[in-house]
């Protein structure tokens, strides 16, 4: 399980993140919502390691990580599919895949066959470079590039960004199998209300770098999130 307790963040002189608690559960998935720049990327960040925190705690399977670098929380366990897929254009697909393999041990560097049963369209395409899949294309090669790295906890922030219906809904199946299997907590920060809503376990709705709402999927009030996801 993921615990982060009360941590907040500073970039320069201005707070990002004030007190801000949340829990992943394994086989579960955890939504983090809200409107842009109320700091929920920030805090994948700081879970990811690629932000520090100034005061607070982040405990992943019992183990305080926030000292820990970005690579270490990797072969911990932590896989991040950022905002914008930040793939390699000039690598090939199965290129991209293959640097999942920095955090595995040398024995386990392979690409399962499963990565294609849950991704079909990558078993096609693996010698096009990245540049020249379609935007959906990329976004699937992206969490197929986390999942090659065997994570225990996927991070993924805003998955269905301007993807096409048919692909989300493609990735909604993906998710919705992986939290099924019990194996894995998932936290998804997420923009479109009716995917978080079909996928969510827990809910967090942050404003101004807080946490304002949270509760459980089933009890998630339309009305009320949707309140604190427009301008």
């Amino acid at each position: 399980m993921l615990e982060v307790n009360n941590i907040d963040l500073y970039y320069g002189a201005s707070q990002a993140l004030k007190n801000v608690s949340l829990q992943a559960q394994m086989g579960q998935v955890c939504c983090l919502l809200g409107r842009n720049g109320v700091g929920k990327t920030s805090t994948l960040r700081a879970i990811s390691g690629q932000q520090a925190i100034s005061s607070g705690s982040i405990v992943w399977e019992g183990r305080a990580i926030e000292s820990l670098s970005i690579a270490d929380r990797a072969r911990h366990g932590i896989a991040y599919v950022p905002q914008g897929r930040e793939i390699f254009s000039q690598l090939t697909v199965q290129e991209n895949l293959q640097t999942g393999f920095a955090s595995l041990p040398r024995g386990e560097r392979r690409i399962d066959s499963e990565i294609y049963d849950l991704f079909p369209v990558l078993r096609d395409m693996l010698k096009r470079r990245g540049g020249d899949l379609s935007g959906g294309q990329q976004q699937q090669l992206a969490i197929a590039r986390a999942l090659v790295t065997k994570p225990r906890l996927l991070i993924l922030d805003e998955p269905t960004e301007g993807i096409q219906p048919s692909i989300i809904k493609d990735i909604e199946a993906v998710i919705s199998l992986l939290r099924d299997r019990g194996e894995m907590a998932i936290l998804l920060v997420e923009q479109y209300f009716d995917f978080a809503r079909a996928l969510a376990d827990s809910y967090l709705v942050m404003d101004r770098g807080e946490v304002i709402l949270s509760g459980a999927g089933e009890n998630m009030i339309e009305e009320q999130v949707r309140g604190h996801m427009t301008v």
